[in-house]
C-alpha cells in the first residue's frame, strides 16, 4: 500500500517516482525504490517534515528537488514538468549560504536581480520580505556572522527563497545551530509565513517535538537502501501556538512518533 495520497484529478506539486541513487554503477544502492509525492493544494498549501536517521538521505532528497542533484535513476518532477523544464525551487540549509559581501536587501532581492527586474522594483519587493521576517533596520547591513546573529542570517534566506519561489520551499534543517529561544521563534515565524504564502514546505529536521509542532504530515525514511517507510498524518489544529506543545495530543503524537522513528531504525532492508 501507498504511502502516498494518489486521488485522480489532484495535481501534484512534488513527484518522485522510482528514485535510486548509487556510486557504482548499481552495485550498490544508497537509495533504492524511493517515491515520494506531494499533491497540489491551492489556496492552502501544506507543511511537509522529513525525518530520519543520519545519512538516510533526507538531505539528498531535497537536492533533487532543488536541482542540485540528479539521482542515478527514476523521475522527478515538479508541478508536473522535469527539474530542466522546472521553475527553480529555493532551499534554506543549515548552513548560513548568505552572499557576505552584499547587504540584506541584496541579498534578499538577489533572484530579481539575476531575472532582470531593475534595482527600484526589486528593493521594493526585497523590502517587503524584509520586513515580514522583521529585519527592517537591518537592510542596509552585510549579510554576515557577527554583524547579523545566526537567526537573522536564516531569516534573510527564508526571505530571499520566498521572494524567488513563493509556491515551493525547501528547508534542511535550517534551525539545527540556533539557541533554543531563537529557534522557538523561528518557528512560529515560519508556520506565520506559511500561512501567509500558502505555500508547500518540505523541511528536514532532526528534532521530533519540532517536526510535529510544524507539520501536517510527517514521512519517515529508513536507512539504506533509503525510502519513505512510514506516514504520520498530524491531527493537530492548522494554527499553532506555544499552548499547543502542552496539549495532551500533542505530547502523544511526539510519543507516537519516537516510538515510528525506533522502529524504522531497525528496519535491515
Amino acid at each position: 500500500m501507498s504511502l502516498f495520497p494518489d486521488n485522480p484529478g489532484q495535481s501534484n506539486i512534488i513527484e518522485l517516482r522510482d528514485i535510486g541513487h548509487s556510486y557504482d554503477g548499481g552495485q550498490n544502492w544508497i537509495i533504492d525504490n524511493c517515491e515520494f509525492l506531494i499533491e497540489d493544494k491551492p489556496d492552502q498549501g501544506q507543511f511537509v517534515v522529513i525525518l530520519g536517521m543520519s545519512g538516510c538521505g533526507k538531505s539528498t532528497i531535497l537536492r533533487y528537488i532543488a536541482g542540485l542533484q540528479e539521482p542515478s535513476k527514476g523521475t522527478v518532477l515538479v508541478k508536473g514538468k522535469p527539474i530542466s523544464e522546472a521553475e527553480r525551487v529555493s532551499m534554506v540549509f543549515q548552513q548560513y549560504s548568505s552572499l557576505p559581501w552584499m547587504t540584506v536587501l541584496e541579498n534578499v532581492g538577489l533572484a530579481l536581480r539575476y531575472q532582470g527586474v531593475k534595482k527600484k522594483e526589486r528593493n521594493e519587493r526585497a523590502m517587503e520580505l524584509i520586513k515580514l521576517v522583521g529585519l527592517d533596520g537591518h537592510e542596509n547591513k552585510y549579510a554576515q556572522y557577527p554583524t547579523l546573529s545566526g537567526g537573522q542570517l536564516q531569516r534573510v534566506a527564508i526571505a530571499r527563497s520566498l521572494l524567488a519561489n513563493p509556491e515551493i520551499l525547501l528547508m534542511d534543517e535550517p534551525f539545527g545551530a540556533l539557541d533554543i529561544r531563537t529557534r522557538l521563534q523561528m518557528q512560529d515565524l515560519l508556520t506565520s509565513i506559511w500561512h501567509k504564502f500558502q505555500s508547500t514546505i518540505i523541511f528536514v529536521t532532526h528534532d521530533i517535538s519540532e517536526a510535529v509542532y510544524l507539520a501536517d504530515d510527517i514521512y519517515i525514511m529508513k536507512a539504506q537502501p533509503s525510502r519513505f517507510v512510514e506516514h504520520i498524518h498530524v491531527d493537530l489544529p492548522l494554527v499553532r501556538d506555544r499552548n499547543t506543545k502542552r496539549d495532551a495530543n500533542y505530547t502523544r503524537l511526539v510519543h507516537e512518533v519516537e516510538d515510528r522513528m525506533m522502529s524504522v531504525s531497525e528496519m535491515t532492508s
